[in-house]
């Protein structure tokens, strides 16, 4: 009986312990980037074909940089909830290793 409970708890866990989790809040993301990332430019910067980000962990980087110059105080989050809206508004940069 306790191989069988042990069992069933593995097939439970296991899932969630390999799905990688991506709980960011995209609706918050565009609130905060259309607050405060479009007063220094505007969503052109994303698009052009000559463009300085080539992936994800570059985009969350240069928010980071970003929110210190602008002189924000947002949570790790709120950084997190902006790369992911950019990220499936303009990049499309795949998440999955």
């Amino acid at each position: 009986m306790n191989k069988i409970c042990e069992s069933v708890i593995c097939l439970i866990i296991i899932p969630f312990l390999s799905t990688p989790v991506l709980a960011a809040d995209l609706k918050n993301g565009k609130s905060l980037h259309d607050k405060n990332c479009l007063r220094c430019h505007d969503e052109s910067k994303y698009t052009r074909q000559d463009r300085m980000i080539k992936n994800f962990q570059q985009l969350h980087e240069r928010i980071k940089q970003c929110e210190l110059m602008a002189e924000l105080t947002w949570f790790d989050e709120e950084i997190d909830d902006v790369a992911a809206y950019l990220n499936d508004q303009f990049y499309h940069f795949n998440l999955e290793k």
